[in-house]
């Protein structure tokens, strides 16, 4: 057995190996366990990690960093693609306000921060050690750390910032989840019919395209081109076909307008009433459901390559004879088509037209599903490449004397972001699959988890034995749980913002990964948390940042 005991003990990339792969499988095994109908999921993989440190199980330091760090990589960057389209979506409608309430979060911790600085007669340092663990925030911790040593300051132990950070952080991580868990309870959540809600959210979107059949009876545009509605209203609307004297028929360019024509418009919701003055009222006639009709609707999906990079309107392959593209959806999110759109790779367009005409459309577009059971991998890596190297570039913020960098997190999201939106320009397809992308995801954020365990377990027995050590963890706990918690029915009562937007908000304004895997977990295929959290986290991971650097500066 002595090969055995030394697999295990010694260390090597098997003993690695074999050491991740057991809390890893251990923590979602018990994730799976429900304690009156609560389950902290993921999360007990960073428990099991700890208990396995408590007990001397060590890995190679600097693999479980790299561990750590990559995995956190992994998981920023994959959320970053899967809502990057509906990230920039939101910003219209509700980035204002969220944005607010997370820099309120921010703030209120950094007061909290602040008067536990006075009343416990510790050292900024620590202070800060111990903030950056509340909110789960690795790089604030490291710019605090930075800052002490550029600035070799003296009566303060680099050793106890990172002590306090491993003291405080694991709360930081469950803390957010209690609030979470909290808020469902006051607030008698049933996450199902919270589910049906967002649905509903999204059916009333005033952007959300939507279909109306209008009769033309507006004299003043008889026998005027088709366009000329589009042009008028300076609107995104499509009309999708058409009827006259009893067929329905998809418009060309040269289509005029005559008294009774009934038309089928695909448009933003907002725009109705404006359409409805224009045009005319509401038709009896549903032109989908006439009988004898020739036109069918099909979705393709894009999976050509040469079917990107290039504008709509600059592809005349793609104007066939009675057929129009109506609409598009990328990551869920639905779009209305005009010249200027580009399309992407997985791209879901609605067609209408003949079958001849679609079938025409279908040998442009691809709408071969077997080209995307295989992500490309170049563009990903080259992605998290370029994600590393704008993280690292030092931001100089005048007043502060320390560069600000956005760290290996913050970076890697920001470029997906961009890179999920406009990657096309650039040729990079970033386009996965949803199974591709989660796998990628859990794999990243269980890699991170564990590694944050195996580091600070050791430390965190041996703090939790001394009464200074406790003290520590409920400054921690404080600053976790209060901002989040009066932020959170700050949203609710004032703001009106739904429990799985409030949970994105908490989890974004907390930097927290494992807070938005445990946040997905509960919407189910909802990406509203992940795009709130997408949408607060830039901001945030800024602010966290500065906040450190600035209590170093200011109380030292």
């Amino acid at each position: 057995m002595n090969w055995f005991i030394q697999l295990v003990s010694q260390h090597s990339i098997a003993q690695t190996v074999i050491v991740y792969g057991c809390i890893i499988a251990i923590g979602i095994l018990l994730g799976k366990v429900k304690i009156f109908n609560i389950s902290l999921g993921i999360t007990w993989v960073l428990f099991a990690a700890i208990i396995a440190a408590y007990y001397g199980i060590e890995v190679e330091k600097t693999t479980t960093e790299f561990l750590r760090d990559f995995g956190l990589i992994l998981f920023v960057y994959s959320v970053g693609l899967q809502v990057g389209p509906g990230f920039f979506a939101s910003l219209k409608k509700q980035a204002l306000v969220v944005n607010f309430l997370a820099a309120l979060i921010v703030l209120i911790g950094l007061g909290i921060t602040i008067g536990f600085f006075y009343l416990s007669g510790s050292d900024i340092g620590t202070m800060t050690g111990i903030m950056s663990g509340a909110v789960t925030n690795t790089p604030g911790l490291g710019a605090a750390t930075q800052a002490i040593n550029n600035l070799q300051i003296k009566g303060i132990k680099s050793s106890d910032i990172g002590l306090a950070y491993a003291v405080a952080y694991p709360f930081g991580v469950v803390g957010i989840i209690v609030v979470m868990l909290l808020l469902k309870k006051i607030w008698k959540v049933n996450i199902d019919l919270e589910k049906v809600k967002h649905q509903r959210l999204k059916m009333f979107n005033p952007t959300r395209p939507v279909i109306i059949n209008l009769e033309v009876t507006n004299p003043q545009l008889y026998n005027q081109p088709a366009t000329i509605i589009g042009s008028i209203l300076k609107s995104n609307i499509v009309i999708s076909r058409m009827y006259r004297k009893g067929e329905v028929f998809s418009p060309t360019q040269g289509t005029v307008l005559i008294e009774g024509d009934v038309i089928l418009f695909v448009a933003p919701k907002e725009t109705i009433p404006q359409l409805k003055i224009l045009v005319g009222e509401e038709s009896k006639i549903n032109l989908r459901e006439v009988k004898g009709s020739t036109l069918v609707k099909k979705k393709i999906v894009v999976t050509f390559k040469s079917a990107t990079h290039r504008r709509l309107g600059d592809m005349p392959e793609l104007f066939q004879e009675d057929c129009t593209i109506t609409r598009f959806s990328r990551s869920g999110i639905e779009f209305i088509v005009d010249s200027g759109t580009i399309f992407h790779i997985g791209d879901l367009v609605t067609i209408v037209g003949s079958e001849e005409s679609i079938a025409a459309m279908e040998k442009v577009l691809g709408n071969s599903l077997k080209r995307l059971d295989s992500p490309e991998l170049a563009p990903i890596f080259i992605g998290i490449v370029l994600g590393i190297i704008f993280g690292s570039i030092p931001f100089v913020i005048p007043g502060i004397p320390i560069p600000v960098k956005l760290g290996l997190a913050g970076g890697p999201l920001i470029v997906a972001l961009l890179l999920s939106q406009f990657g096309n320009i650039l040729y990079l397809n970033n386009y996965t699959t949803y199974s591709a992308n989660l796998m990628l995801r859990e794999i990243g954020i269980v890699f991170f988890l564990t590694s944050v365990g195996l580091i600070s377990g050791k430390h965190f027995a041996e703090v939790i034995s001394s009464g200074k050590g406790l003290v520590w963890m409920e400054m921690g706990a404080a600053i976790t749980f209060l901002p989040l918690f009066l932020v959170g029915l700050l949203a609710k009562y004032v703001f009106r913002k739904t429990y799985f937007e409030v949970c994105g908000l908490l989890a974004g304004a907390s930097t927290d990964p494992p807070a938005l895997a445990f946040a997905t977990q509960m919407a189910g295929n909802d990406t509203t948390p992940s795009v709130t959290y997408t949408t607060v986290y830039p901001l945030t991971m800024l602010l966290r940042i500065l906040g450190a650097q600035i209590l170093i500066l200011l109380f030292t």
